[in-house]
């Protein structure tokens, strides 16, 4: 979650040990993310098809058409989407989810990933219509909360909007998840533990085996030892039950049985996946019935077609178009804060993106930015915020006691060669 800058696999890797990111699984572990034996045991030991375009249930892997979702989610109370940030598509089928659930008469609420549970008041102000699109971007603090572009969200946004849907936020605040990753349950303050649930359950080796396989044993995790992972899981788990307690609490003590609300969780497929995530962490306390649905694209680029997927991935998946370059730019670079200054300091430059063609490179610590002080991950990303692929920056940045200045052209690379 927040500024994403590199791809999810990278951002991760490099970025967990400074803020306890977590994103979902990198392409090159594809393979092992949707076929692993694991959640629901009547589902996980079958295939199930993935068609382009289609909705597969995956109860009988069977297609269907998504007017025809609603009716197979009557009685359902929380529907997870697992989204990936950057692809337009799982923005576009999110949108098309509520909107057939909307058509179908279900009263419906929209759960966020992209906000902290504490910022509830500025999405109230925006269902009720009291700010325009700007004032609610500053006053929720979008590219503080998210980071990612606002027009990926907007359609969803407005669409609430419009309908007066109410918009619920159920993140855990970042620090606290950092505090878990390094400080473990037991170590957190009274305050610090007031703001997640007392009965999170991290100790799970099917969520480990979907967690190891997320990332791999390749990169900066190799030789993490079994106590990294468990820290790493610890956060990740953290994440879950946090956002699955406040996802459920518009539905205590609705029962209407003539209009039963149903809240759709928008989310990183992370958080989804065989129902490891929130899933597992609501089902002591939450009766109602859960039910997931993930975009999953049909061709990827290591792998080639994905014709199939486990069944136990989703009750729902739906086939989108193979993921390509981000609608909008990304620098291609992991940052922290150096705690000493404040300032953002060059973690990591992912290989073929602007930030190496400009000649940025780890340990710089970014100044300005088209000759605006960078003053923390929020101006950082209000600025990316306005550039297209096409545009160009100014980035300054301080190396060895000198000032640097680059321009970094937001150029996409060729294409290169699928495998068959």
């Amino acid at each position: 979650m927040g500024l994403r800058l590199v791809p999810a696999a990278v951002l991760v890797a490099i970025l967990f040990a400074a803020t306890g990111l977590v994103a979902a699984a990198s392409a090159e572990n594809a393979d092992n993310i949707y076929r692993l034996p694991i959640g629901d045991p009547s589902r996980r030991d079958r295939e199930v098809p993935v068609v382009l375009d289609a909705i597969t249930d995956t109860a009988t892997g069977g297609l269907i058409l998504p007017a025809e979702l609603p009716k197979r989610l009557e009685g359902v109370r929380l529907l997870l989407v697992g989204e990936s940030h950057t692809d337009m598509d799982s923005h576009r089928i999110e949108l098309r989810v509520i909107e057939e659930l909307v058509r179908s008469g279900r009263r419906v609420t929209v759960g966020l990933e992209m906000y902290p549970y504490g910022a509830q008041a500025a999405l109230d102000d925006w269902t009720s219509g009291k700010l325009t699109e700007d004032a609610f971007l500053e006053a929720s603090r979008w590219y503080r909360s998210w980071g990612y572009p606002w027009p990926y969200y907007r359609d969803i946004f407005l669409f609430a909007r419009d309908r007066r849907l109410p918009l619920v936020a159920i993140n855990a605040p970042r620090e606290v998840v950092s505090a878990v990753r390094r400080k473990g349950f037991q170590g957190l303050t009274p305050e610090e533990a007031a703001h997640i649930p007392t009965d999170i359950d991290s100790k799970n080796a099917d969520h480990m085996r979907l967690f190891r396989a997320s990332f791999g044993e390749s990169g900066f995790h190799t030789g993490m030892d079994d106590a990294a992972w468990q820290s790493m899981l610890d956060a990740q788990c953290t994440w879950d039950a946090t956002m699955g307690f406040h996802a459920v609490q518009p539905l205590r003590g609705d029962e209407d049985p003539k209009a039963p609300g149903i809240v759709v969780v928008l989310v990183g497929a992370g958080h989804v996946q065989y129902g490891m995530g929130i899933e597992r962490q609501l089902r002591k306390t939450f009766p109602g019935r859960i039910a997931s649905l993930i975009p999953v694209p049909v061709r990827d680029s290591k792998l080639g077609a994905i014709a199939t997927v486990q069944a136990s991935y989703a009750n729902f998946v739906w086939g989108v178009p193979p993921e390509t370059d981000p609608l909008y730019p990304e620098l291609g670079i992991a940052t922290r804060v150096r705690a000493e200054e404040g300032l953002l300091e060059i973690l990591d430059v992912e290989t073929d993106s602007p930030s190496a063609a400009a000649g940025l490179k780890t340990g710089d610590v970014l100044v300005s930015f088209d000759g605006a002080a960078v003053k923390d991950k929020e101006t950082l990303a209000k600025a990316m915020a306005g550039k297209r692929w096409g545009d160009a920056a100014e980035l300054s940045v301080r190396r060895e006691g000198a000032t640097v200045t680059l321009t970094v052209l937001f150029r996409r690379q060729a294409p290169k060669p699928v495998a068959p």
